[in-house]
């Protein structure tokens, strides 16, 4: 019944911001964006590699999201890389603050985490 996932969503409060840090510092491409007056918001529809992956919404005011201490539901989103250290050093000119790497006991890849402007998680995950 399911074949994969279709796209993740994400509001943000600077939308700006966040447009700049999903496409210039991530490098996703801008598929289409959309001012909708009606709702006084806007939708950005993003792909990585070509292959939609993101709407990037904003909308006035919306409620500050939890990201700690952990909560339930949606904990983070994960991209794969092809190098830790490179990601780390990308992040690291960026001015983007970047939490020390880690290895995954199952798999024994490396991972590590930095936070979006509205401080959700983003997992980087060596292939």
């Amino acid at each position: 019944m399911l074949s994969k996932v279709h796209h993740i969503a994400i509001i943000c409060s600077d939308y700006e911001k966040s447009k700049e840090f999903y496409t210039q510092f991530l490098g996703l491409t801008i598929l289409n964006e959309t001012y909708r007056t009606e709702r006084d918001s806007y939708k950005l529809d993003l792909a990585l590699n070509g292959h939609y992956i993101l709407e990037l919404f904003s909308f006035p005011q919306p409620p500050k999201r939890t990201s700690r201490p952990e909560a339930c539901g949606l904990r983070h989103l994960a991209f794969q890389v092809g190098s830790i250290e490179e990601m780390v050093t990308h992040c690291n000119q960026n001015n983007i603050a970047v939490e020390p790497i880690r290895v995954d006991e199952i798999t024994g890849k490396k991972f590590t985490f930095i936070s979006d402007p509205d401080d959700l998680p983003i997992e980087f995950y060596e292939q």
